[in-house]
């Protein structure tokens, strides 16, 4: 699937996009909330400031992806591969980390109010 069929689907409805192979995407700025990325191959893709409010990433590689500037309210990352993600000026508030490896990755400045963080 390529970036403009994924966006035409989001807005016509569809939220689950799982399994897909969006390496390299180009999503800035893109409204994707509520969407299911569950297991999905996200390496290397630019989701800087997208709103990406509750957003499913379990179990999704999201390596080396730029979150930065990025709404993620209540996103799921539980189990997500993160290793170089960019969170720099992202909103995290809420979202969930467990069962990451948050090695590597960059939450400068970013805002981690209620945060579920993994278990050390």
């Amino acid at each position: 699937m390529n970036i403009r069929e994924l966006v035409s689907r989001y807005e016509v409805g569809q939220r689950n996009f799982s399994e897909l192979n969006l390496m390299a995407a180009k999503l800035r700025n893109a409204n994707l909330s509520r969407a299911n990325f569950q297991k999905a191959s996200l390496t290397g893709a630019n989701l800087s400031h997208a709103n990406l409010c509750g957003v499913n990433f379990r179990s999704a590689s999201v390596n080396k992806v730029n979150f930065s500037d990025a709404n993620l309210t209540g996103a799921d990352f539980t189990g997500a591969r993160l290793d170089g993600a960019n969170f720099t000026n992202a909103n995290l508030t809420g979202a969930n980390f467990s069962d990451t490896d948050l090695t590597g990755v960059d939450l400068s400045q970013a805002n981690v109010n209620r945060v579920k963080m993994p278990s050390v």
